[in-house]
């Protein structure tokens, strides 16, 4: 067999030696020369590339891919394209949409796509999950991990993604389930971009809480997985040289209605001798051979990636509980009222006294503001703002990155009549993606605004509006054209270029299309 290693940094190194070791290793790629001259005097039977196509057509059989995370779905695409199995460090990718579309591409292809949990492959963690399903430490209580150290600090991801999905990783294999609910909280000491330390905490429907605590700031190492249950205590401390796994058959004796914590000794816990890495690809190397699927796939990728997008969510939320709904997650103020069959998309954002209808159909981190309505066949594309007061009614459909003002009115019918009601015959009202709005503006019936169009604040549109274009006052005329950025453009012989962004504009006549 032949694995190509694409990535010869940090933890790639670790890979590049393993796979030498395991007499697999044929060729390694890596962007940085400097990185290439350090390490192939070391390996002179490898072939070493910074050229990614070379390692792509070359004839090895597999990839691992140990780059940035946010590398990681196009390589692994290119490899899988390519004929190759993969195996890819964590995360798996840094979307749910790339993640899948890997999943989609390795059953397509029937490619071995294995994701790098390594702590699934240490001997504790397969201890821990035979004491827990053999009931040592009875009903589980909580879970917790600390992963710390002072070393190296990462500028590609903070350390939620970069310390976290070992311990996701680990309490869903150990409680197999997924959390209902994740909250987080961080900060952002070195860099404001990027939290440097995280909390975060996953409640599980079976009970169990588990709380996972990250940084890379801290001023000593500390690796260590604390599974608490009715009958016992498991540690697992990964910094030890020995006893690594110990259980502490603590118990809590209730004496006259009063709790008496009875300590026992901690009994070290006996474990097979094995490099977690070693094991880890090994594993690979079977799974690769024998064509079975491996303990850490693409669906084991793809659950830490949902709790790691919760996670995050939460985050940059400032500790907003996010909960599991499927796929989807989130907010709805306690005053709004969501009814059933309603389908929202994850991080949008539904605030006081606002009503959804049944069937309505909201995109993704959408903000549905105060007092709005959304009737039961409107349609929000995703990144939609709707302000104060505002009814979204049947047949209405909104656009992605849509922005409507406070008070702005839709209407779905030319001529209403309370005595003789349309029974839900309406006419549809069409707004593309990137268009504004303003307050109290009027839009009928029956036309399309068009891309990246403005409606100026108490306009009252009744008739169609073309790509870009303003329109203002009552009936709305077109007063000029704005760039998607919103800045106004300036034609010079039906050409402009935007003064802000640099995108190119034609115009024929009132329409106007983007030219780059």
């Amino acid at each position: 067999m032949k694995i190509s290693l694409v990535g010869a940094g940090y933890w790639g190194n670790n890979i590049l030696r393993v796979l030498s070791e395991l007499g697999v290793l044929s060729s390694v790629c890596d962007s940085d020369k400097d990185i290439l001259r350090r390490v192939k005097d070391r390996f002179p039977n490898v072939h070493f590339t910074s050229d990614l196509d070379e390692i792509m057509n070359s004839d090895s059989d597999a990839v691992a891919v140990a780059t940035p995370a946010k590398t990681h779905f196009e390589i692994a695409r290119k490899a899988m394209e390519a004929g190759k199995d993969v195996f890819v460090e964590k995360p798996l990718a840094l979307t749910l949409d790339d993640a899948e579309a890997l999943r989609s591409l390795a059953g397509s292809r029937k490619k071995i796509l294995m994701v790098g949990h390594i702590l699934r492959y240490h001997p504790a963690v397969e201890k821990l999950k035979d004491l827990a399903a053999g009931g040592k430490l009875g009903r589980l209580n909580y879970i917790y991990s600390n992963r710390l150290n002072f070393g190296k600090l990462r500028v590609e991801e903070n350390i939620l993604w970069s310390f976290a999905p070992h311990d996701i990783s680990v309490m869903l294999y150990l409680l197999d389930e997924l959390p209902e609910s994740v909250t987080a909280f961080g900060a952002a000491y070195l860099d404001e971009k990027r939290a440097d330390v995280t909390l975060t905490t996953l409640e599980f429907k079976s009970g169990v809480k588990g709380h996972i605590y990250v940084s890379w700031i801290n001023p000593f190492k500390e690796q260590k997985l604390v599974v608490a249950g009715e009958k016992g205590m498991a540690v697992f401390d990964d910094t030890r040289d020995a006893d690594k796994l110990v259980l502490y058959p603590h118990r809590v004796q209730w004496e006259n209605e009063i709790p008496r914590a009875v300590k026992a000794d901690g009994v070290p816990v006996e474990l097979e001798r094995a490099e977690p890495l070693k094991s880890e690809l090994k594993h690979f190397i079977d799974c690769v051979s024998t064509r079975k699927t491996p303990k850490t796939d693409v669906e084991e990728g793809l659950r830490v990636l949902k709790v790691l997008m919760l996670s995050q969510s939460s985050l940059d939320r400032k500790g907003e509980k996010m909960t599991l709904n499927g796929e989807k997650n989130y907010f709805v103020h306690p005053t709004a009222f969501v009814e059933e069959n309603a389908e929202i998309g994850s991080g949008t954002k539904i605030w006081h006294f606002s009503h959804v209808m049944g069937g309505a159909k909201i995109g993704e981190k959408c903000v549905i503001a105060q007092n709005c309505y959304i009737g039961s066949r409107a349609t929000l594309g995703n990144g939609v703002k709707l302000q104060n007061n505002v009814s979204v009614y049947d047949l209405v459909e909104l656009g992605d990155n849509v922005f409507v003002g406070p008070s702005a009115v839709f209407t779905n019918d030319t001529n209403p009549r309370a005595k003789f009601p349309k029974g839900g015959k309406w006419v549809p009202t069409k707004v593309h993606e990137g268009a504004s709005i303003g307050a109290n503006s009027t839009i009928l019936c029956g036309i399309e605004l068009g891309r990246a169009a403005f409606v100026g604040a108490g306009a009252v549109v009744t008739k169609s509006v073309p790509d870009y274009a303003v329109v203002v006052g009552n009936p709305a005329k077109i007063l000029g054209y704005m760039c998607e950025c919103g800045e106004k453009l300036r034609f010079e012989k039906d050409s402009a270029k935007c003064g802000k962004c640099g995108r190119n504009y034609t115009r024929s006549g009132e329409a106007v299309k983007q030219t780059t």
